[in-house]
Order: C-alpha cells, then structure tokens, then sequence
C-alpha cells in the first residue's frame, strides 16, 4: 500500500460509529492513512481530493473478523492469502485474524513471520495471526507463548480443537496472563463432541450421530473456572447453546476478563437448514435448534455475546461432495458475512449500530486495535454499504478458491460498495 494515498472525501453519508453508537449524516475525509474530519460540516476536500457522494448510504468503519482460515501455510489448494483478502475486501472487511490451523501450524516465530510477510506482499487487507497455544495444536505441551507474541500474534488459539488437558491449559493461561496475551479456545469436548450434526429429533430422523449442547458447556465450565484461578483474559471462540450463555452471564457478573464469540452462521440459520442432507452446511459446532438460534440472537442484542464471526473454512469438491457423516466441517463466509448480518437487523431484532459494533468495535477493543471506531486520528479503515440493496447469493461470482457457502442461493440485502485500508480502495463497485 501507498505510505500517502491521496485524499478521499466521502459526502452525503450516513456515518455510524459502532463504538460509541452514534449515528449522524455528513461527510469524512480520509487523509494520510487516517480519519481526518468528519460531521455535518464537512463538505469540501484538498485540492487534488477524490470526492464520493455515497447517496446516503453508510460509512462505518471495516468489519474485523476474528477467526478466519487463510490457507498459507500448506492448504494453498482450499485458500490463499490473496483470495482470502480479496473475499474480505468484497465483503467489507479491512481486518482479517488467521486461525493457526495450518500445515505446519502457526507455533513457530518464523511461520508467523511467513504469514506476516505473505500478507504484506499479497493481501489486500491486513492480516493478524493467531499462533498455536500448543504445539502442533496437539494439546500436550504449551507453545512458545512469549517469542510468539513478540513475533507477532495477536492471539493464542488451537483452532477447532480443544486442550482436553486441564493442567496444560491453566499452564497456558498463566503464562498468558504474565505476557498479558490473549487465551481463545475452542470449546466442545472432545469425548462428548463426536457427532455430526446437533443432538435431537432432528438427527435422529437424518440417522446421524448428534452433538449434545453439554458437549460445548462441559468444556466452558472448566475454562471458566480456570480463568478464575489464574486471572487470564480468555475468548471462548464461538458459543452456541444457551447453557454456555448461562456460564458467561455468571463469569461475566462475576468479573473474569472474559469475553466470547459466536459466528454468522449460528446466529443466521439452524439445524432445519441442514434439510437434506446439505453437507455445505455441516459445521464445528453444529447449527442448532432454532430455540437455541433465538437466544443467541438475544444475547448478541444485549451484548452478552461481544462478537461475530465468519469462521470463513473454505472446503474443496473431494471434502464435501461426500455422504453427511463422511464430509468435512466448514463453510465458507468472510464475504457474506455482513449481508447475513443485516438479516437481523431487517427483522428487528437487532440495531444496526449494534451488529456493526460485534463486527468492528467490540473486536478491535479486545484485540487493542485502533481500528473500529469513526474518530478523528482513527485509521481509515472504512466500508461504504447500502444496508437494503438486495441481491443473491450465488457461489461462482464469490472470491474465494472454495464454494462451500451455506448461503447458495439466498436473497440477502446489504451490498459492500467501497472498502478502504490505511485510506486507499482495495474494493470499489463500478458507479
């Protein structure tokens, strides 16, 4: 990216900060890399400024996804750091944080490094690693937290496996704590956790092996309590049961440096959508009843859930075009996320300030980013949308080097027009 792109005055927007929810219509001038003025006022740009009437559509800042697989190193074939990008530039993300389930895994100072550099050279939005907790994400032995760190994580993460050993995750924990790093955790345990779909009619009447929602809770409870002992800051990765609500209202109230994560896909769909078999639509954990879907939609809307999340796992043909129980997990969905998003907001049961804060601000503010926030000094990381220009989803015309999106065919509203990093355009729809 240019150290100085050139000035871009946006008019005529509908401005919202998620961070401190305010909405306001008026102009934003990105100078330098960062947000220079905004406001009712503002309305004419230095000379040589590249002016965009946005029609009133809105201005926020770009979404940051904070689990979301890359591909390097060693799954190229699934997907890139240059296809990735481009799919969160497409979608309205300026910020992408890679899970370090790679090959090798992200548990060496120089893989981080390999993904720092790779994202420099190729990406078109920045690129955060997450580094292993363990080594080789087997869960046995604790990674190098600290030379990790000062290499570059954002974050310690196994990805979707679990540390089943308790002593080697409050091991984790404190040394997290004293490098004042942040412990993410995929909870489902492993034992319990061994179906394919959720546990209940629904998967009875497929035939297919169910995970029970105590799978998830069981291995939160443990978590919980092992912040507690430690006083580590710890994200449980993605939530889907109402029990886990629960456990985090209680933690939370209780006041651990807790925090948790939920994704795009369990808050949008449920396990009737699986349907026939749609194995695009096997996920870690699974999509549950919509019972379960309603409460987490809830705590979203409350803000006991902080963030949201694509967990974007591109899937190639020979992984998925398989029987259910035999199919890979994952989906794809760093592009539709926020179009997927605004499905909430259009219902009424969530503000659209309060999505775009789960998709930017609340992110940023956990990560310590400066990104998510429209202010004066902020980065310019920004997205231009129009929340009710629809359209359908249709797989071919998706950037990603996958298809796997649950999303097929879907009417959606919600169409990214301009997406910007540092203060330049890494994606712009033709006026």
């Amino acid at each position: 990216m240019p150290s100085h792109p050139a000035p871009i005055l946006f008019t005529n927007a509908r401005l919202i900060d998620p961070a401190s929810g305010t909405e306001m219509r008026g102009g934003l001038l990105a100078l330098n890399g960062a947000i220079s003025e905004l406001g009712p006022g503002v309305a004419s740009a230095p000379e040589g400024a590249r002016v965009i009437d946005c029609g009133g559509d809105v201005v926020a800042p770009g979404l940051i996804d904070m689990q979301a697989f890359v591909g390097e190193p060693g799954a190229e074939h699934r997907e890139t750091i240059a296809s990735a990008t481009l799919s969160a530039a497409a979608g309205g993300v300026t910020t992408l944080v890679a899970t370090s389930a790679t090959d090798p895994a992200v548990d060496d100072p120089a893989v981080v490094d390999f993904v720092l550099r790779r994202a420099r050279d190729t990406g078109r939005v920045r690129v955060l690693p997450m580094a292993a907790l363990t080594k080789a994400r087997e869960g046995k032995e604790m990674a190098e937290l600290g030379l990790l760190k000062q290499a570059g994580a954002v974050a310690f993460f196994d990805g979707a496996r679990s540390v089943k050993n308790a002593l080697v995750m409050r091991r984790a924990m404190t040394y997290a704590r004293d490098f004042g790093a942040l412990v993410v955790h995929f909870t489902q345990d492993p034992d319990l956790g061994g179906g394919v779909m959720n546990e209940g009619d629904f998967a009875l009447r497929l035939g297919l092996a169910g995970v029970p929602r105590e799978a998830e809770t069981v291995m939160l409870d443990r978590d919980l309590r092992l912040v507690a002992l430690t006083g580590a800051r710890y994200h449980a990765a993605i939530v889907t049961a109402a029990l886990s609500l629960d456990a985090l209202r209680r933690a939370k109230e209780a006041g651990l440096s807790v925090t948790c994560g939920t994704t795009i896909n369990h808050l949008t769909l449920n396990e009737n959508d699986i349907g026939d078999y749609r194995t695009f639509l096997k996920l870690r954990p699974p999509l549950r009843h919509e019972d379960e879907r309603k409460q987490l939609v809830a705590a979203l809307a409350e803000g006991l859930i902080d963030i949201i999340v694509s967990d974007h796992d591109p899937q190639d043909v020979e992984t998925k075009r398989l029987p259910f129980a035999e199919a890979e997990f994952g989906a794809i969905g760093v592009e539709t996320m926020l179009a997927a998003g605004l499905r909430l907001v259009h219902s009424g049961d969530v503000t659209l300030p309060r999505l775009l804060a789960a998709m930017s601000s609340r992110p940023a503010e956990i990560l310590g980013l400066e990104q998510g926030r429209l202010r004066k000094g902020a980065p310019a990381d920004l997205i231009r949308f129009d929340p009710d220009e629809p359209f359908v989803v249709d797989p071919d015309k998706l950037h990603s080097r996958c298809r796997n999106t649950p999303l097929d065919g879907a009417r959606l509203q919600g169409v990214v027009k301009t997406t910007m990093v540092a203060g330049e355009i890494v994606h712009e729809l033709p006026a």
